[in-house]
C-alpha cells in the first residue's frame, strides 16, 4: 500500500490519474490554476510522490515522464478503509448513521444505498 499522501500531493495525483504519462511542465499546466502553484512547487510534489512510491518516472531525453504507480480506485479503497477504521472502529454502519443523523444524506444518496444493498442481497 502506498504511504498516505497530502491534499497537495493528491491534486497532482488527480492530474496523473486523468492523463499520463506527463512531464512536470504538463502536470503544472493541468493543476487547478486557483492553487497558484509554480512549476517548482509541482516538481517538489512530484519528488515527494516518487519518494512515497505513489508515482514512477522514466527519462525521455532531458525530461522525465511521470505516471501513477497506484490506481485511483486502489488508493481510494485504502483511504476509505483507513477512515472507517480510525473514526468508526472499522464498521461502516456508524458512518452511515452519522451522515444520516446530520441530514447529510440526500434522497438520491439513500436511493443509491438502497440499490446497492438490494444488489448485495441477491
Amino acid at each position: 500500500m502506498v504511504e498516505r499522501i497530502s491534499d497537495a500531493e493528491h491534486a497532482v495525483m488527480e492530474v496523473l490519474w486523468d492523463e499520463s504519462p506527463l512531464t512536470a511542465q504538463d502536470v503544472s499546466e493541468r493543476v487547478d490554476p486557483s492553487r497558484g502553484w509554480s512549476a517548482n512547487t509541482v516538481k517538489t510534489l512530484l519528488g515527494r510522490l516518487l519518494a512515497k512510491s505513489a508515482i514512477v518516472h522514466e527519462a525521455e531525453g532531458r525530461r522525465y515522464l511521470y505516471r501513477p504507480a497506484v490506481a485511483r480506485e486502489d488508493y481510494v479503497s485504502g483511504e476509505s478503509r483507513r477512515l472507517i477504521d480510525r473514526l468508526f472502529g472499522g464498521k461502516l454502519t456508524p458512518l452511515v448513521a452519522h451522515l444520516a443523523e446530520r441530514d447529510q444524506l440526500t434522497a438520491q444518496d439513500i436511493a443509491e444505498i438502497e440499490a446497492i444493498l438490494k444488489d448485495l442481497k441477491q
